[in-house]
């Protein structure tokens, strides 16, 4: 297992177990700054990295990801180890590692799953769906997604059948990163701050 990146809240009411996405790792500014805003509205942040991710500092090269039962595999372990937490632990992840952790949710129990900015199919390509295994979740998932995201957009999702228990979070203008235009008159630190809000504000509730 590698080891844990921790935001450690004052007071916390649960941890979220937080996963990479497939090109930048668990120290990129989206995950930093993330991480800092939900520790500050009470819930720590534990991150890692697959083991693609730790080849790729090791070598200092890119390296794609491995297929899903390898990152599956190590997402599962990370987990494992925080059985004895004392707190709920959540799973979530930006982009793959928000797939990889509704993919992981739907084969064990887990507190709840926080995908941000979910790849519900590749860009351009909406007719290849990634939601077949959601109705298998049996815990609250929130889906956290910039209108603009490449990789759904409202218009998009609102045809597909989502279980009752996925709730999308739309951040106005926001893109896969929740990057706004400038002429939105909002940051990108604005839609991540409103993103951690929704997160803390449902892990408080269940």
């Amino acid at each position: 297992m590698s080891d844990l990146l921790w935001n450690h809240a004052d007071r916390p009411v649960a941890i979220l177990l937080l996963a990479h996405g497939a090109g930048a790792p668990m120290d990129s500014d989206f995950m930093v700054a993330m991480a800092e805003a939900l520790a500050a509205r009470g819930i720590s942040v534990a991150r890692f990295e697959f083991p693609y991710m730790q080849r790729c500092r090791q070598e200092s090269r890119r390296i794609p990801p491995d297929r899903a039962p390898k990152l599956l595999a190590a997402f599962a372990g990370q987990l494992a180890a925080l059985a004895d937490a004392g707190l709920p632990v959540w799973i979530g992840g930006k982009s793959m590692g928000g797939r990889m952790a509704t993919m992981l949710a739907a084969q064990q129990p887990v507190a709840g799953v926080v995908a941000l900015g979910y790849p519900f199919h590749p860009p351009g390509k909406p007719e290849k769906t990634r939601i077949e295994h959601l109705p298998q979740i049996g815990s609250p998932l929130l889906i956290c997604q910039g209108d603009r995201d490449p990789f759904g957009k409202p218009e998009e999702v609102a045809s597909y059948r989502l279980p009752a228990s996925v709730q999308v979070h739309w951040l106005a203008d926001g893109d896969h990163d929740f990057k706004p235009r400038k002429r939105s008159g909002t940051t990108q630190q604005q839609l991540i701050d409103a993103a951690a809000s929704r997160v803390a504000d449902l892990i408080r509730h269940c």
